[in-house]
């Protein structure tokens, strides 16, 4: 019984396994972009769990921002941050070809060039935007996210805002 003396850790990765579980049943009759809150906070909490990093709360005045800063990118045409004080996950890809869990999957996906350490050396290339999304999202202080999905012209742009902010230097993402 020594692997569940860690309740709450076992908790979560109960509920990971289970959301993992369910995933493939809800998203079979879903449209690509239906439900984006539900999916997106779910991509979102499927990777922290997997950590044992505590959940995000979707957060409205977050996902405002978002929209507001994914207008200004359709406008653009291209990805550029903002100079907001939270942080900030951009993606974009070609127009009505990605699902909301795909977008968000490309972030997770960084996984691969993570190593342990302190935040900015967490790149086993050695180049911080292998990893950023995904730190960012893993981040063991975030608690808040909002998130919009505009679209433009050719291209659909995702933009995630989180609180309080990750990717913070000297300190250990998870």
């Amino acid at each position: 019984m020594a692997a569940f003396s860690d309740r709450p850790a076992a908790r979560r990765i109960i509920a990971a396994l289970l959301l993992a579980a369910v995933s493939p049943l809800t998203q079979g009759s879903l449209g690509r972009l239906d439900q984006p809150e539900i999916r997106i906070l779910a991509s979102h909490n499927r990777e922290r769990a997997a950590l044992g990093v505590g959940p995000l709360q979707w957060d409205e005045k977050l996902a405002r921002d978002a929209a507001s800063w994914g207008e200004h990118l359709v406008r653009l045409g291209y990805l550029v941050h903002s100079d907001v004080s939270q942080g900030e996950n951009l993606w974009a890809g070609t127009r009505g070809y990605y699902s909301i869990e795909a977008m968000v999957g490309l972030w997770a996906d960084e996984k691969k060039h993570y190593k342990p350490g302190i935040f900015p050396a967490n790149s086993k290339t050695g180049d911080l935007a292998d990893v950023g999304h995904y730190t960012q999202l893993v981040w063991r202080d975030t608690r808040n996210v909002g998130c919009a999905i505009t679209h433009g012209a050719q291209d659909d742009f995702l933009v995630c805002r989180y609180s309080g902010p990750g990717n913070v230097i000297g300190e250990r993402p998870f």
